[in-house]
């Protein structure tokens, strides 16, 4: 069994074939060849008065590796004095993270990893916003207005240079010094122009592929600002303005996102930025987890993001691909790819190939699989 840390998932794991390996689990969803669990939180109160602890989960299975990917939190929903709203969280302490993922085969059961999930994390969310520009985009799409300045922001950047020619990335974000950092970054690293943005309205002006990567609880920018011919995708929850539903033409969802049960005082959905989430504490202590958002127009799976806009049905990429449902087919769309769901899945591919990857190349710790086993039948 092997211990894979990040450091070495950066080394193994390239976009390109980040992108595929989801796309080719993706595509075998109908057919019953992958299959995947939403995401599905615990809050229990902490020791903080203004966060919560929150465990989340998710879990998928294809092409011989099943994958439960596990998340131990300190959250929290800060305030700015300019009126921002984030989601912030941590593990021990601010700086430090705890996120794993479990890989084992599907084929005798045996455990085969443990792989820290930060880096793997970033490059499968920026490769899921990669397979919707590649299906959704204009083919001639060579300008990118991103919204964010993060890792998320580096790699769906990237991503979008394995399917499209991009030339110009337009950045903006809040911290002036984090945006000249990642344009710094970015153009050593893929060798393009990026152009640094006093406003968000500035760097979505004139752009093919809109894509926000913050961890906003609220939009970071106004449906208005959307041009004919682009493509917008996602990160957050509720980065995106409910508004923008209207605008768009075409509307893929990656896949499930929430598990869809009956609503208790125990069980309930878009609580912060949980799809769906089990709370323990007391009434008094569960204020402290932001309500389910107002205008869900892109919350989960939500009735609301389901029949908001035009086309009412939302279908799934596996619908896209399938030739069940259509995308685009005038350059003037403006067409949505809701970079959430299947989140089990990615981490099934993904932590399949860095596995592969590792054993390949001689990388990773390797600790007795004994360990995991034992002889007492459960």
């Amino acid at each position: 069994m092997l211990i894979i840390n990040n450091d070495e998932v950066k080394q193994l794991l390239k976009m390109a074939d980040c992108i595929r390996v989801q796309e080719h689990a993706f595509k075998q969803l109908p057919t019953g060849g992958a299959i995947h669990r939403p995401r599905i939180d615990v809050y229990y109160p902490c020791e903080r008065d203004d966060g919560y602890y929150r465990w989340g989960t998710m879990e998928g299975a294809n092409d011989g590796y099943f994958a439960i990917r596990m998340k131990s939190d300190i959250v929290t929903w800060p305030k700015s004095a300019d009126g921002t709203w984030t989601e912030e969280k941590w593990c021990r302490e601010p700086g430090t993270y705890c996120g794993l993922i479990f890989l084992c085969s599907t084929r005798n059961g045996e455990p085969l990893a443990f792989i820290n999930d930060g880096a793997l994390q970033q490059m499968r969310v920026g490769a899921g916003a990669g397979i919707g520009a590649k299906y959704l985009s204009r083919e001639d799409s060579h300008v990118v207005g991103m919204l964010g300045s993060g890792g998320m922001a580096r790699t769906f950047l990237e991503a979008f240079t394995c399917v499209r020619d991009i030339e110009l990335c337009k950045v903006y974000s809040r911290s002036s010094e984090k945006r000249e950092t990642y344009a710094d970054e970015m153009r050593q690293r893929l060798g393009i122009e990026i152009q640094v943005c006093d406003t968000p309205q500035e760097a979505l002006r004139g752009t093919d592929i809109v894509a926000s990567a913050t961890n906003s609880m609220q939009p970071v920018y106004e449906a208005g600002w959307l041009e004919q011919g682009q493509h917008v995708t996602n990160l957050g929850r509720r980065e995106m303005p409910e508004e923008a539903a209207d605008r768009f033409d075409v509307v893929i969802r990656q896949g499930t996102a929430g598990l869809q049960m009956r609503q208790t005082e125990r069980f309930q959905a878009e609580r912060g930025h949980s799809p769906a989430a089990f709370i323990g504490g007391t009434e008094e202590e569960m204020r402290r987890i932001p309500a389910r958002n107002p205008r869900p127009g892109f919350g989960g799976d939500s009735p609301e993001f389901m029949d908001r806009g035009k086309g009412g049905d939302k279908p799934e990429f596996a619908d896209l691909v399938s030739g069940a449902a259509e995308g685009r087919t005038s350059p003037e769309q403006i067409t949505f790819y809701r970079n959430v769901g299947n989140q089990g899945l990615q981490f099934s591919s993904v932590g399949g190939l860095v596995y592969e990857q590792a054993q390949a190349h001689g990388a990773g710790r390797e600790i007795p699989t004994d360990w995991f086993l034992e002889d007492i039948r459960n």
